[in-house]
Protein backbone atom coordinates (compact mmCIF):
# COMPACT_ATOMS: atom_id res chain seq x y z
CA UNK A 1 0.00 0.00 0.00
CA UNK A 2 1.48 3.10 -0.91
CA UNK A 3 1.62 6.11 1.59
CA UNK A 4 -0.80 8.73 1.45
CA UNK A 5 -0.24 11.90 -1.45
CA UNK A 6 2.03 14.90 0.83
CA UNK A 7 4.88 16.64 0.79
CA UNK A 8 7.34 13.76 -0.38
CA UNK A 9 4.80 12.49 -2.96
CA UNK A 10 6.98 12.25 -6.51
CA UNK A 11 4.81 13.37 -9.35
CA UNK A 12 5.11 11.98 -12.79
CA UNK A 13 2.88 12.92 -15.91
CA UNK A 14 2.38 12.92 -19.88
CA UNK A 15 1.74 15.14 -22.46
CA UNK A 16 -0.46 14.22 -25.43
CA UNK A 17 -2.86 16.50 -27.78
CA UNK A 18 -5.13 14.04 -26.92
CA UNK A 19 -4.59 12.24 -23.47
CA UNK A 20 -5.68 8.19 -23.00
CA UNK A 21 -6.05 6.48 -19.66
CA UNK A 22 -3.76 3.80 -19.92
CA UNK A 23 -0.12 4.99 -18.55
CA UNK A 24 -1.89 6.73 -15.45
CA UNK A 25 -3.65 3.18 -14.97
CA UNK A 26 -0.65 1.34 -15.65
CA UNK A 27 1.66 3.70 -13.51
CA UNK A 28 -0.67 4.44 -10.84
CA UNK A 29 -1.30 0.65 -10.52
CA UNK A 30 2.15 -0.12 -10.11
CA UNK A 31 2.76 2.80 -7.30
CA UNK A 32 -0.04 1.11 -5.29
CA UNK A 33 0.98 -2.42 -5.50
CA UNK A 34 4.80 -1.78 -5.12
CA UNK A 35 4.26 0.75 -2.30
CA UNK A 36 5.62 3.94 -4.07
CA UNK A 37 5.02 7.12 -3.32
CA UNK A 38 4.40 8.51 -6.37
CA UNK A 39 1.57 9.79 -8.56
CA UNK A 40 0.72 10.07 -12.09
CA UNK A 41 -1.17 12.64 -14.32
CA UNK A 42 -2.36 12.75 -17.59
CA UNK A 43 -2.39 16.41 -19.21
CA UNK A 44 -2.98 18.28 -22.76
CA UNK A 45 -1.10 20.94 -23.61
CA UNK A 46 -1.08 23.93 -25.95
CA UNK A 47 1.92 25.66 -24.28
CA UNK A 48 4.83 23.10 -24.72
CA UNK A 49 7.65 25.41 -23.30
CA UNK A 50 5.84 26.40 -20.14
CA UNK A 51 4.58 22.31 -19.42
CA UNK A 52 8.51 21.53 -20.09
CA UNK A 53 10.17 24.74 -17.78
CA UNK A 54 7.04 23.30 -15.45
CA UNK A 55 8.47 20.24 -15.18
CA UNK A 56 11.75 21.69 -14.13
CA UNK A 57 10.37 23.65 -11.63
CA UNK A 58 7.82 21.94 -10.26
CA UNK A 59 10.41 18.79 -10.06
CA UNK A 60 8.41 16.81 -11.69
CA UNK A 61 10.22 13.14 -11.70
CA UNK A 62 9.01 12.27 -15.14
CA UNK A 63 7.18 12.85 -18.16
CA UNK A 64 5.88 10.76 -21.40
CA UNK A 65 5.44 12.32 -24.53
CA UNK A 66 3.14 11.58 -27.35
CA UNK A 67 1.92 12.81 -30.61
CA UNK A 68 2.75 15.64 -31.51
CA UNK A 69 5.67 16.57 -29.16
CA UNK A 70 8.15 14.26 -29.65
CA UNK A 71 10.04 16.36 -31.78
CA UNK A 72 8.86 19.48 -30.91
CA UNK A 73 10.71 18.89 -27.71
CA UNK A 74 13.70 18.29 -28.06
CA UNK A 75 15.28 21.79 -28.51
CA UNK A 76 13.34 22.62 -24.63
CA UNK A 77 15.63 19.62 -22.73
CA UNK A 78 19.24 19.39 -21.75
CA UNK A 79 20.49 16.26 -23.64
CA UNK A 80 19.20 13.07 -25.36
CA UNK A 81 20.02 9.55 -23.85
CA UNK A 82 20.25 6.39 -25.94
CA UNK A 83 18.17 5.51 -29.14
CA UNK A 84 16.39 9.53 -28.90
CA UNK A 85 19.53 10.93 -29.69
CA UNK A 86 19.70 8.50 -32.67
CA UNK A 87 16.44 9.22 -34.02
CA UNK A 88 16.05 13.14 -32.83
CA UNK A 89 12.25 11.39 -31.12
CA UNK A 90 11.51 12.09 -27.82
CA UNK A 91 8.41 9.95 -25.67
CA UNK A 92 9.59 9.92 -22.23
CA UNK A 93 11.74 12.82 -20.22
CA UNK A 94 13.60 12.21 -16.89
CA UNK A 95 14.16 14.97 -14.22
CA UNK A 96 17.46 14.53 -12.35
CA UNK A 97 17.34 17.57 -9.51
CA UNK A 98 16.69 20.18 -12.75
CA UNK A 99 18.27 18.15 -15.31
CA UNK A 100 16.05 16.92 -18.00
CA UNK A 101 17.14 14.10 -20.14
CA UNK A 102 15.07 13.09 -22.78
CA UNK A 103 14.81 8.90 -23.56
CA UNK A 104 12.89 6.52 -26.09
CA UNK A 105 10.94 3.62 -25.05
CA UNK A 106 9.46 2.94 -28.14
CA UNK A 107 12.17 2.09 -29.65
CA UNK A 108 13.28 -0.12 -27.01
CA UNK A 109 9.69 -1.75 -27.30
CA UNK A 110 9.31 -2.23 -30.85
CA UNK A 111 12.71 -3.39 -31.08
CA UNK A 112 11.73 -6.29 -28.30
CA UNK A 113 8.51 -6.88 -30.20
CA UNK A 114 9.88 -7.35 -33.75
CA UNK A 115 12.89 -9.13 -32.99
CA UNK A 116 11.01 -12.62 -33.53
CA UNK A 117 9.63 -12.36 -36.22
CA UNK A 118 10.53 -13.06 -40.14
CA UNK A 119 12.72 -10.57 -41.58
CA UNK A 120 11.18 -9.09 -44.43
CA UNK A 121 10.45 -5.61 -46.32
CA UNK A 122 8.37 -3.60 -44.87
CA UNK A 123 4.97 -0.67 -45.53
CA UNK A 124 4.98 1.67 -42.83
CA UNK A 125 2.71 4.70 -42.58
CA UNK A 126 3.13 7.84 -40.82
CA UNK A 127 6.19 10.06 -40.32
CA UNK A 128 6.09 11.94 -36.37
CA UNK A 129 8.19 11.01 -33.58
CA UNK A 130 6.35 7.31 -33.08
CA UNK A 131 7.38 6.23 -37.05
CA UNK A 132 10.90 7.45 -36.88
CA UNK A 133 10.86 5.10 -33.69
CA UNK A 134 9.34 2.38 -35.05
CA UNK A 135 10.91 2.61 -38.53
CA UNK A 136 13.85 2.78 -37.24
CA UNK A 137 13.43 -0.32 -34.45
CA UNK A 138 12.67 -2.42 -37.69
CA UNK A 139 15.66 -1.43 -39.64
CA UNK A 140 17.78 -1.95 -37.06
CA UNK A 141 15.84 -5.79 -36.30
CA UNK A 142 17.06 -6.52 -39.81
CA UNK A 143 13.78 -5.69 -41.79
CA UNK A 144 16.49 -3.83 -44.10
CA UNK A 145 13.71 -3.19 -47.39
CA UNK A 146 10.85 -0.63 -46.32
CA UNK A 147 8.54 2.22 -47.84
CA UNK A 148 7.46 5.09 -46.00
CA UNK A 149 4.26 6.34 -46.48
CA UNK A 150 3.58 9.77 -45.84
CA UNK A 151 2.09 12.87 -47.15
CA UNK A 152 3.96 15.31 -45.38
CA UNK A 153 6.64 14.75 -47.95
CA UNK A 154 9.81 16.51 -46.15
CA UNK A 155 9.19 14.52 -43.32
CA UNK A 156 8.85 11.56 -45.21
CA UNK A 157 11.60 11.87 -47.61
CA UNK A 158 14.06 12.70 -44.42
CA UNK A 159 13.18 9.82 -42.75
CA UNK A 160 13.26 7.13 -45.98
CA UNK A 161 16.72 8.99 -46.50
CA UNK A 162 18.00 8.62 -42.83
CA UNK A 163 16.92 4.89 -43.11
CA UNK A 164 17.57 3.60 -46.70
CA UNK A 165 14.06 2.79 -47.50
CA UNK A 166 11.67 4.33 -50.19
CA UNK A 167 9.25 7.00 -49.88
CA UNK A 168 5.75 7.20 -51.73
CA UNK A 169 2.84 10.06 -50.62
CA UNK A 170 0.34 7.45 -51.18
CA UNK A 171 0.59 3.74 -50.63
CA UNK A 172 -2.37 1.97 -51.68
CA UNK A 173 -1.00 0.30 -54.47
CA UNK A 174 1.98 -1.54 -52.39
CA UNK A 175 1.95 -4.73 -51.26
CA UNK A 176 4.40 -6.14 -48.39
CA UNK A 177 4.57 -9.36 -46.25
CA UNK A 178 4.65 -6.41 -43.32
CA UNK A 179 2.41 -3.71 -42.99
CA UNK A 180 2.88 -0.87 -40.06
CA UNK A 181 0.32 1.80 -38.83
CA UNK A 182 2.17 4.59 -37.29
CA UNK A 183 -0.95 7.44 -37.61
CA UNK A 184 -4.05 8.03 -35.53
CA UNK A 185 -5.91 5.95 -38.22
CA UNK A 186 -8.12 3.83 -36.09
CA UNK A 187 -7.65 5.31 -32.90
CA UNK A 188 -11.34 6.20 -30.81
CA UNK A 189 -12.49 9.68 -31.51
CA UNK A 190 -12.76 11.12 -35.42
CA UNK A 191 -10.81 8.45 -36.99
CA UNK A 192 -12.23 5.25 -35.40
CA UNK A 193 -13.64 3.62 -38.05
CA UNK A 194 -10.37 4.36 -40.50
CA UNK A 195 -8.15 1.75 -42.07
CA UNK A 196 -4.65 2.62 -42.44
CA UNK A 197 -4.21 0.05 -45.41
CA UNK A 198 -6.58 -1.69 -47.70
CA UNK A 199 -8.25 -5.02 -47.53
CA UNK A 200 -6.20 -5.80 -50.84
CA UNK A 201 -2.77 -4.90 -48.67
CA UNK A 202 -3.99 -6.82 -45.78
CA UNK A 203 -4.88 -10.19 -47.56
CA UNK A 204 -1.03 -9.77 -49.45
CA UNK A 205 0.74 -9.09 -45.87
CA UNK A 206 1.89 -12.17 -42.97
CA UNK A 207 2.36 -9.39 -40.15
CA UNK A 208 0.80 -6.64 -39.50
CA UNK A 209 2.37 -4.18 -36.67
CA UNK A 210 -0.41 -0.82 -35.43
CA UNK A 211 0.81 1.49 -33.05
CA UNK A 212 -2.70 2.39 -31.92
CA UNK A 213 -3.03 1.36 -28.30
CA UNK A 214 -6.72 2.41 -27.55
CA UNK A 215 -8.67 0.49 -28.77
CA UNK A 216 -7.12 -2.41 -28.40
CA UNK A 217 -8.40 -3.97 -31.54
CA UNK A 218 -8.52 -1.37 -34.31
CA UNK A 219 -10.32 -1.66 -37.38
CA UNK A 220 -7.17 -2.61 -39.06
CA UNK A 221 -6.07 -5.69 -36.33
CA UNK A 222 -9.67 -7.27 -36.49
CA UNK A 223 -9.29 -7.00 -40.13
CA UNK A 224 -5.62 -8.60 -39.77
CA UNK A 225 -7.09 -11.19 -37.22
CA UNK A 226 -9.75 -12.45 -39.69
CA UNK A 227 -7.44 -13.10 -42.47
CA UNK A 228 -5.42 -15.28 -40.08
CA UNK A 229 -2.32 -12.65 -40.48
CA UNK A 230 0.23 -12.07 -37.45
CA UNK A 231 -0.07 -9.06 -35.32
CA UNK A 232 1.49 -6.74 -33.35
CA UNK A 233 -0.83 -4.57 -31.31
CA UNK A 234 -0.59 -1.19 -30.25
CA UNK A 235 -1.13 -2.02 -26.31
CA UNK A 236 1.80 -4.36 -26.58
CA UNK A 237 4.44 -1.95 -27.53
CA UNK A 238 2.27 0.65 -24.89
CA UNK A 239 3.23 -1.50 -22.22
CA UNK A 240 6.42 -2.16 -22.84
CA UNK A 241 7.75 1.35 -23.37
CA UNK A 242 5.20 2.01 -20.15
CA UNK A 243 6.98 -0.38 -18.31
CA UNK A 244 10.75 1.00 -19.20
CA UNK A 245 9.72 4.60 -18.11
CA UNK A 246 8.32 3.19 -14.90
CA UNK A 247 12.31 1.72 -14.26
CA UNK A 248 13.85 5.12 -15.51
CA UNK A 249 11.46 7.46 -13.08
CA UNK A 250 11.24 5.39 -10.01
CA UNK A 251 14.76 2.78 -10.63
CA UNK A 252 12.30 -0.52 -9.27
CA UNK A 253 11.68 -2.94 -12.19
CA UNK A 254 8.18 -4.93 -11.44
CA UNK A 255 7.69 -8.60 -11.62
CA UNK A 256 6.40 -10.12 -14.38
CA UNK A 257 2.81 -10.67 -12.83
CA UNK A 258 2.82 -7.18 -11.51
CA UNK A 259 3.67 -5.62 -15.05
CA UNK A 260 0.70 -8.27 -15.92
CA UNK A 261 -1.63 -7.27 -13.53
CA UNK A 262 -1.12 -3.32 -14.10
CA UNK A 263 -1.43 -3.83 -17.66
CA UNK A 264 -4.93 -5.58 -17.27
CA UNK A 265 -6.18 -2.88 -15.20
CA UNK A 266 -5.01 -0.16 -17.26
CA UNK A 267 -6.90 -1.66 -20.19
CA UNK A 268 -10.13 -2.31 -18.13
CA UNK A 269 -11.11 1.49 -18.50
Amino acid sequence: MKPPIGPTTRLCMSLAARPGTFGSRFHNHLYDSLGLDYVYKAFSTTDLEGAVRGIRALDIRGCAVSMPFKEDVIPLLDGLRDSAAAIDSVNTIVNDEGTLLGYNTDYSAVRALVEPLARACFVLRGSGGMAKATATALVDAGFTEGVIVARNAAKGRALADALGCDWRAEGESLRAPVLVNVTPLGMTGRDAEALAFTRAQVEAAEIVIDVVARPVETPLLTLARALGKRVVTGAEIAKLQALEQFVLYTGVRPSEAQVAAAEAYALAA
